[in-house]
This record gives C-alpha cells, structure tokens and sequence, in this order.
C-alpha cells in the first residue's frame, strides 16, 4: 500500500480508538457517579435546612426506609424512633409512592404512644424526593378534628336540652289563653311559665360562658387574684339560696392565697360548685368551703353532706348535660354545665378539678391551680381549655 495513504489512515484508526477509549472512561465515570449516589446517605442539598425549619412533622426515607433526616416535629410527635417510622400504617403508604412515583395526600389516625388509647389525627403528604429518597410531611391536625366533635355534640346536646324548656314555655302560654277566666289558673301557670324562663335563661347564660371558657384567648391576660375575695363572692352569690333551703355555709382555711388567673372565672367556678352542693344536699346541711396550699398550689374544696355519686358516675360528672340525678335537677332547674364549666376555668388557669364522693355521704369537689410563689416579671402563659 502506498506510504501516502497509510498516514491518514493511521490518524483515522488512532482517533476511533482514542474516542472509545474517552467513551469508555465517560460511561464508566457516570456510573461510578450512579453507584455513589445509590450508597450515598446525603439527602439533597436544602433538604436538611428547610427540616430544621419545620414546624411540622417531616421526615426523608432511604431505599430501604431508614429515616436519614427528621424534623424536631417528626420526634415530638413521635413519627420516628431510632431512624425508623414507628407506624406500620405510614410505611406501607410509603412504599404506595415508591411504586407508583406519584405523591400522596391521606388523613391518617396513630396511636399517640405505646400506652392507653389515645391517638393523633395527621394530613400526611408523601412524594419521591429525587431518584431514591422519599420525602414524608405530617400536619399534626388533633386539635381541629377534637374541636370539631366538641362542636357537633355541643349543638346536638344544646338542641337535645332546650327542647324541654321550649316546649315547656310553649304549652304554658297555651294554657293560660284557655285559663284566661280562671284567675287561680291563670296564677298557676305563670309562675310555672316564670321558673322556665328563668332556666331557659339560665341556661342560655352558661352556654355562653362554656363557649367563652373554651375560646383559645380565654385567658389572655391573666392578674393577681386574691383567693378570699374568690370565695367571699362566690359565697354571697348563693347566700340566699343556702339560707331558703336550710342550708349553712361556712368557709375556712389558709387565707390571703393568691394565684395568676380571671376574679370573674374563679368566682364563677366557685359558686357553679357550691350552687352544685346545694342543690344535691338534704335540709339541714352545711356546705364547707375550704382554702390549702400544698407545694406551690393553690386547693380550694367544696364539700357536703348530699346524696353523694355512684362510683361508676364519677368519671362522667365534668361531661356537658350530666346529672347525677335527673328528677332532683329538674326541681331545681339545674342546668349540667355547671361543673363542665369548672373544668375549663380550672384548665384555663392550669390546674384541674377532682372529686370525691360516696352515696349518702356526700361530695368534695377540689380545684387544683397554681400558686403565686414570689413576684415574677411577667404572668405565666395561660393553659388552654381542653374538652
């Protein structure tokens, strides 16, 4: 072959070869780049950021559903433990997205914890978060959804209650345009027609102040109350009650207590118990109300010699419409909200209430709160009232 045509031929031959060989060197590259990336733990660059930001509960899963970034909400909520999801339920709905590549959105109920019954309501989005990582986000929505039931079996209680006074109301008014020519009759049935109205407006009044005792601002600017002045209130608000059932009340204790808290609330929880001793003791009796400090709280108890609880009623007292006994509450107008109503203003103030009773001992209900130890600079934040 002529020397003149093997030098490009040559040339030609070094650069095919040449370009495979850079070929090869570029496949093999990207590859070595595909098997890092796939024994890579690194989630994407912001990733980790934006999870620390989160006030939500967020979480990035690996192929083999190792959890290799969680947010704090993700911990509190108690998604994940030791880098892994603890519920079943939530890795079966990430393993959905891993087949089908397509994000997820779905109501879900867990179990709040590996003890009791309770348990929290997520809005939980899932989606792929490049090509192997899956990105899972929790909107933690228990509050809303409890809320949401407090409010339909609130209205439906509510709807349920006013049904007797209304129709009361209605059937007297009836019978006084019959009775018009009857003057003892007539008498009769208006004083009936006064007692209704007067619980239909007492319970319309504590309705409205349930409501406001479960607003997210009932306690929004909480002051210094005087405990004696509490009870020395709420006393004279049932005096007149007491004194025309034979009733005696008589108050006792540690004085000049103090706590962070509502004058009004306080008072009106007070006087909702010993207006609930009254109403459940058997003339003559004495109602005591007692003041203790125990630790750095504040007990203020109100006990009587009443008809007292069944065992298996104590848990069920606090419920909205409750009553231990239905004939005795109906004589006296008796509403039910009225130790609902001490529960909330207890919770708003960040304590509780409980009880004792016995049948045909009687009843003491306590009101837990926290006590002013020293003068702080600024209120403690109020706790919200729960159902």
């Amino acid at each position: 072959m002529d020397a003149a045509l093997l030098v490009p031929l040559a040339l030609v031959l070094g650069a095919v070869i040449g370009g495979g060989a850079v070929s090869t060197v570029v496949v093999a590259v990207r590859r070595g780049r595909m098997a890092a990336e796939v024994v890579s733990t690194a989630v994407p660059d912001g990733v980790e950021q934006v999870l620390d930001a989160l006030e939500s509960a967020g979480a990035v899963l690996d192929p083999s559903n190792n959890v290799v970034k969680a947010s704090p909400g993700a911990i509190a909520l108690g998604l994940v433990w030791q880098r892994t999801l603890v519920h079943p339920s939530l890795l079966a709905l990430v393993d959905t997205v891993r087949r089908s590549g397509e994000p997820l959105t779905q109501e879900v109920d867990l179990a709040r914890g590996p003890l009791g019954d309770a348990s929290i309501h997520l809005t939980v989005r899932i989606a792929r978060l490049g090509t192997r990582f899956v990105l899972l986000l929790a909107e933690d929505r228990t509050e809303s959804v409890r809320l949401d039931a407090v409010r339909r079996d609130f209205v439906a209680n509510i709807s349920h209650e006013l049904k007797t006074p209304i129709g009361a109301v209605g059937l007297l008014a009836e019978a006084l345009e019959h009775a018009a020519d009857d003057p003892a009759q007539v008498q009769r049935f208006a004083k009936r027609l006064s007692k209704e109205s007067q619980r239909l407006a007492g319970m319309t009044q504590e309705i409205i102040e349930l409501s406001r005792l479960q607003a997210a601002d009932a306690l929004a600017d909480p002051q210094q109350v005087d405990i004696d002045r509490v009870i020395t209130a709420a006393i004279d608000q049932n005096r007149v009650t007491a004194d025309a059932q034979r009733i005696q009340l008589v108050s006792g204790g540690d004085r000049r207590t103090r706590v962070w808290g509502d004058e009004a609330m306080l008072v009106s929880a007070v006087h909702n118990l010993i207006a609930n001793a009254i109403q459940y003791s058997v003339a003559p009796a004495r109602v005591g109300i007692g003041v203790s400090q125990r630790d750095d709280v504040v007990e203020i108890a109100v006990t009587d010699q009443g008809i007292g609880i069944p065992e298996e009623e104590l848990d069920r007292v606090f419920e909205r419409f409750f009553r231990v006994d239905q004939a005795r509450a109906r004589a006296t107008g008796g509403t039910g909200l009225g130790l609902s109503i001490v529960k909330h203003v207890a919770q708003n103030h960040g304590g509780d209430v409980r009880v004792w009773s016995q049948p045909g001992r009687g009843s003491t209900f306590t009101i837990r709160i926290p006590r002013v130890v020293d003068e702080p600079s600024a209120a403690p934040q109020p706790v919200k009232a729960r159902a």
